[in-house]
């Protein structure tokens, strides 16, 4: 297989808690974040790299053949992606090697609610198979560098290797049934992480071995390696594949989608404590953040009828809410989460709202939540953190110097890059909107009048009649006229705040300067803070983030405005729109959708290989605005 493709491709496998396993195609790990098993010991934060892989090497008939691969300074050893035959992902990654006359064929399964990955080896012809493990042992962020504090103790008992490389780091286990194990403890010095070079980082590694495993292989007569956190001792690897493919097949039957994007919103949906659910927001790096998780919400559970997920996820939310606000996001040491989003809280009424019409769970809406959206509103209207409040007009206004609260939140040490302080346009169609559905709900004549209240001022404050669009943020006297996409929720939301003539106009804007087949430029190419690429160093990226970088999740209002605003022959639009960028699919995670873009040819996909409102914004419009 090519090896610039291979190298380019990654897959990735998750387990319900947060832990995964990801690689790139081509068997080479390219960044920090890769490893065959990366645990989360906190649902679903806490994740260490434990295994970063298995280096595996055929033999048949006396000749080698190797099947990994990995980069060095100025070499790629071994070259094993030189036998790569094919890679597929449906229910599961799958490669097939040649070894000579022989074909081996390589499938990797992620247990659902388990730190556990197994590796499934079948061969057409006898062979023997070498497999080296390589340890990391490492927090997911980090990188380690050969040490004396690792400890070089490894019992083999009955095909289980145990190692236990540092005090404070989860044990790991890899149990190669009918195998034998030769200790030859060393480090190997300087595997190198390309992608982690372009991002300006420390790229550079070194892993540890404990040895090497030899087993043979026999056809009609696979082979299961478990690696896992709990001594998987007598356990059947498959019997564990077997289980989580049904698993991932009862998934595929209950939904209205198609298997590809069934399955890549089920990566996302994750375990938090004992009985509740969450959201990861992307991968590799992020945790669960509120706003990501209460925009995902629609797509990933009511789309696909996870409809207890959505409870779960909803009341997870709704435990943690704090002086009116949901937490923007859960630090990854499990610290007290972080209270800087305007939006988070009023994406959960819109959440709550989508959640009451798929389901009709009164129940929960009313004794639960309810309550929660009251106090919200309370809170938003009396004044909370970061001076969010009411302002006189009935408007939103919210910021101080030094914090960034809407999604555009990108801080380059005390720089706010995009600080967008006092109402800015779509904060205050989610607020016109968290009003509405509230006043639903209490059946309030008092709410829906001041909701009009504040439909009245927005199309006053915020109408640019020079520009035939809406201002991005009005402070004061101050009127920002940067072309954004923040003004589609204006008619993309439940309840829109504009239509018609109006509504055209915005929607023309948008198409001329903002559209791409990958999502919504974040700004005006004609804008001087245009940056049209997303790379080179973290101020770089950072800069460029919210400031042209495209953003895949906004499709998903940009299809809802077409539907809505050009009846029939949007929805015709909006599917044609929708096919450009599923087409990522297959283009940087084979089996997800990317977290941004370049904002010019050729969009070239970048930062989240996989993310969740990118996935769940398209699996809601193909379900509401796209039947």
């Amino acid at each position: 297989m090519d090896w610039e493709k291979a190298s380019r491709l990654e897959w990735l496998e998750t387990n319900g808690l947060g832990g995964y396993a990801s690689s790139s195609v081509s068997g080479a790990n390219t960044r920090r974040y890769h490893g065959l098993l990366v645990p989360a010991v906190n649902p679903p934060i806490g994740r260490f790299v434990l295994l970063s892989k298995l280096d595996e090497r055929a033999i048949v008939g006396g000749q080698p053949f190797d099947l990994a691969s990995n980069i060095y300074p100025g070499i790629i050893h071994p070259r094993g992606f030189e036998n790569l035959v094919s890679f597929a992902r449906d229910i599961f990654p799958v490669f097939e090697f040649s070894a000579g006359a022989a074909r081996l064929r390589k499938t990797i399964a992620a247990i659902h609610n388990e730190n556990t990955t197994v590796i499934l080896y079948e061969a057409s012809m006898a062979m023997t198979l070498e497999l080296r493990p390589f340890i990391a042992g490492r927090d997911y962020h980090s990188l380690t560098t050969a040490n004396d504090a690792i400890r070089r103790d490894a019992p083999f008992d009955n095909g289980v290797l145990s190692f236990w490389p540092y005090e404070g780091v989860p044990e790991v286990h890899v149990s190669v049934p009918r195998s034998m194990f030769a200790p030859a403890p060393d480090w190997y010095y300087r595997f190198e992480y390309p992608i982690e070079q372009e991002r300006g980082l420390e790229f550079r590694e070194d892993l540890f071995t404990p040895g090497a495993f030899t087993v043979t292989l026999e056809p009609n007569s696979p082979l299961a390696v478990i690696a896992s956190t709990e001594n998987p001792r007598g356990r059947d690897g498959l019997a564990l594949v077997a289980r989580e493919q049904r698993r991932r097949e009862r998934l595929i039957e209950r939904t209205p989608l198609d298997r590809r994007l069934t399955l890549a919103a089920d990566q996302f949906i994750v375990r938090r404590g004992a009985d509740r659910r969450t959201v990861i927001a992307g991968y590799h790096w992020f945790n669960d953040w509120g706003r990501d998780t209460m925009v995902s919400l629609p797509g990933l559970c009511l789309a696909t009828h996870r409809f207890d997920d959505a409870r779960r996820i909803l009341l997870a939310f709704a435990e943690s809410v704090s002086d009116g606000m949901l937490p923007n996001y859960y630090p990854d040491a499990g610290e007290q989460p972080e209270y800087n989003s305007v939006d988070a809280a009023l994406w959960f009424f819109v959440a709550a709202k989508k959640y009451l019409e798929a389901t009709h769970d009164e129940t929960s809406v009313r004794a639960t939540l309810l309550p929660v959206l009251r106090d919200i509103v309370a809170w938003y209207e009396r004044g909370t953190r970061h001076n969010i409040h009411e302002d006189a007009d009935g408007l939103l206004i919210a910021g101080e110097p030094g914090i960034q609260l809407t999604w555009m939140d990108v801080k380059i040490g005390d720089w706010v890059v995009t600080p967008r302080w006092g109402k800015p346009v779509e904060i205050n169609a989610l607020w016109f909107n968290a009003l509405k559905i509230l006043a639903e709900l209490d059946e309030s004549a008092e709410l829906d009048s001041k909701a009009e209240r504040v439909r009245l001022a927005f199309r006053k404050v915020f109408w640019n009649e020079s520009a035939g669009c809406l201002y991005d943020v009005v402070d004061g006297g101050l009127a920002d006229a940067t072309i954004r996409p923040n003004q589609i929720f204006a008619i993309s939301l439940p309840y829109p705040l504009i239509d018609g003539v109006e509504a055209e106009s915005v929607l023309h804007v948008i198409e001329e300067r903002l559209l791409t087949p990958m999502g919504l430029r974040s700004l005006d190419p004609v804008d001087p803070r245009f940056a049209p690429v997303y790379r080179g160093s973290v101020f770089d990226r950072d800069r460029a983030y919210h400031n042209g970088t495209v953003w895949a999740w906004l499709i998903g209002p940009y299809i809802t405005a077409l539907a809505r605003v050009r009846g029939d022959a949007g929805v015709a639009a909006g599917r044609c729109a929708l096919q450009k960028v599923q087409k990522n699919l297959d283009a940087a995670c084979v089996g997800s959708i990317s977290e941004i873009f370049d904002a010019t040819e050729p969009f070239a996909p970048r930062g989240c290989i996989a993310q969740a409102w990118s996935v769940a914004e398209i699996a809601r419009v193909i379900t509401e605005d796209l039947k």
